[in-house]
């Protein structure tokens, strides 16, 4: 079985520890940011950890180029 990769997209102080989880941490402190990562999001990434700020940022953008969409969580406020 393969595994794919997570990530964890948001603000710098919520998303850090998860490194230590493995996940890939994507640093981004605004909407802008957080949507340009979201659409260059690296290939092997099928779950994405967001804060409940980049969550919002990608309401209306929800998917990547491609039309793919990794599966998402987001983080409690």
């Amino acid at each position: 079985m393969t595994m794919g990769r997570v990530a964890a997209l948001g603000e710098r102080s919520r998303v850090t520890g998860l490194a230590l989880a493995g996940a890939v941490v994507l640093v981004a402190d605004d909407a802008e940011t957080v949507r340009r990562i979201w659409r260059g999001l690296p290939d092997g990434i099928d779950l994405v950890i967001l804060t409940p700020a980049a969550a919002e940022a990608l309401e209306s953008d929800p998917a990547t180029p491609g039309g793919r969409r990794p599966l998402t969580a987001v983080l409690p406020p």
